[in-house]
């Protein structure tokens, strides 16, 4: 064995070597995770798996006041980190101690620990704040409504900075404690199950756990008073589903709507494979909108969606997002198909159920009810741009590739599809460009070029290309009797 001798100066090299990195090599994490559309949206340097929020929440005042703990492992030396967030903190403590922090930009809150932190280390951050919703303007705007007796939060793509500190992108999602205190006699509700429920001194406490990855917009709080009604499906899944008892002359529509989940959950089971989740149902709030979103477990519905009735078209589109959207959720928010085309395609599906127009027949009527010229054909749902986002054609468009791509492949190499993507994907993040490539995977056929046709390209596909993919006809065909009802769920898209 050979020995090599030490001068002093080496070993204080040796030593100096073994000390962890300097100050100057920890640096801030980004602002934001540099999403297509949204490139502020999110932060660099960290991963959060569990959110817990206690908060308090006075409808008559909006006052909400809150406790977030933030669960989360650094993913590079950080000498500081943003959260996204809008009301007023107090205090933040990291690892126990105090950290310092201060705002800038619309939503960035600059949270500076006492020590740097280390590449690959557990962090806890409590967060302390009050505000009042409501008052919080990002770009003139407020996410939060307040209704009659509460408020609430159902918001797309951005809504968790007006009420809980997070990293606020589809990419880094986690599971979720929520806890809100509310006045006796006033309800709370959220996502997942409710784990308990106690009263003391005026208030009543509500405790939601959602025990699965989800996403910051997919996470939802409404406070008010309204007529709940519990059920179990087949599997003994726990349904939950609320009205708000001041819905006046739409109460009946959306009661009889979506008291249709069960059902539906059950018949989506058949075609997408196992819930992902621990709950599911749904919530009517007496808010003045005509959107409805896929929050996770519990999608929100806004009155509006039920002037017209019944609508369970509409029912049918938000829990199929519970697969395509929720569970299996987009990389950036360009990938906007593998949410929607997927979940107007399942109302494509109910239609031929019900016997109310089969997928084929409502795919020949959208061909036919667009010439060439029409703007529709311009809007490209695999990247149709933030302006265009939640334009109708991204539905529509997207739900005639995916009845072109079920004519190329075939029935059972389809529906096989339609159950692996959800089931090999679950709980992650995915493209337009991954499911290009699982799909030809799964069916054995080289697809880009045709993907390329019905999602990426600013016209119509030729008279030949639909023919062939779907056998449409260039005269008007007769309307699908569900037609008006599918349709009539576009204006409820517009987040």
């Amino acid at each position: 064995m050979r020995h090599r001798l030490l001068v002093p100066g080496a070993v204080a090299l040796s030593l100096l070597l073994a000390i962890p990195a300097s100050a100057a090599d920890f640096t801030p994490g980004a602002p934001g995770v540099g999403d297509t559309y949204y490139p502020e949206s999110g932060n660099g340097g960290y991963d959060v798996s569990h959110y817990d929020l206690r908060l308090k929440y006075q409808p008559k005042t909006d006052l909400l006041e809150g406790t977030a703990t933030l669960l989360a492992t650094t993913t590079q030396d950080l000498s500081r980190f943003n959260l996204d967030f809008g009301l007023k903190v107090s205090e933040i403590r990291i690892n126990g101690k105090k950290a310092s922090f201060a705002t800038s930009g619309k939503h960035e809150l600059e949270v500076t620990p006492a020590t740097p932190l280390e590449k690959g280390k557990q962090i806890s951050v409590v967060v302390r704040y009050a505000g009042k919703p409501s008052e919080l303007k990002i770009d003139n705007y407020s996410a939060w409504a307040r209704t009659p007796d509460g408020g609430v939060i159902a918001q797309e793509p951005d809504a968790a900075v007006w009420w809980f500190p997070s990293n606020d992108h589809p990419t880094d999602k986690a599971t979720y404690d929520i806890s809100v205190a509310v006045p006796d006699g006033t309800q709370a509700l959220s996502n997942g199950v409710l784990a308990s429920q106690s009263s003391k001194l005026g208030w009543t406490r509500y405790n939601w756990r959602s025990d699965k990855p989800q996403a910051t917009y997919l996470t939802t709080l409404a406070v008010g008073k309204f007529d709940i009604t519990t059920d179990k499906t087949a599997n003994g899944l726990p349904v939950v589903n609320a009205v708000s008892k001041d819905l006046g002359a739409n109460e009946g529509s959306a009661k009889a709507s979506i008291e249709r989940t069960t059902e539906i959950t059950e018949w989506l089971e058949s075609v997408f494979g196992a819930y992902p989740f621990n709950a599911v149902g749904g919530y009517v709030p007496n808010v003045p909108a005509g959107y409805a979103l896929e929050t996770q477990t519990r999608p929100f519905y806004g009155k509006k969606a039920f002037d017209r009735g019944t609508n369970v078209s509409v029912v049918v589109h938000e829990l199929a997002h519970q697969w395509y959207g929720d569970s299996v959720s987009l990389k950036d928010w360009k990938d906007i198909w593998i949410n929607e085309g997927f979940a107007a395609y399942s109302q494509w599906l109910w239609s031929e159920k019900e016997g109310e127009g089969t997928a084929q027949e409502l795919a020949d009527h959208v061909y036919a009810q667009h010439p060439a010229d029409d703007p529709f054909w311009t809007v490209k749902p695999g990247n149709p741009g933030a302006e265009n986002q939640f334009d109708g054609a991204v539905y529509d468009r997207g739900a005639l590739t995916l009845q072109a791509l079920r004519n190329k492949v075939g029935d059972k190499a389809f529906f096989s599809l339609l159950k692996s993507w959800p089931t090999e994907n679950r709980y992650g993040n995915a493209s337009v460009a991954d499911f290009v490539k699982f799909a030809e995977k799964k069916t054995g056929k080289e697809l880009a070029g045709f993907f390329d046709t019905w999602l990426f390209q600013p016209s119509r596909p030729s008279a030949g290309a639909a023919k062939q993919a779907l056998g449409a006809r260039q005269a008007p065909v007769a309307e699908p009797k569900s037609w008006k009802q599918i349709a009539a769920t576009h204006d409820v898209h517009g987040h």
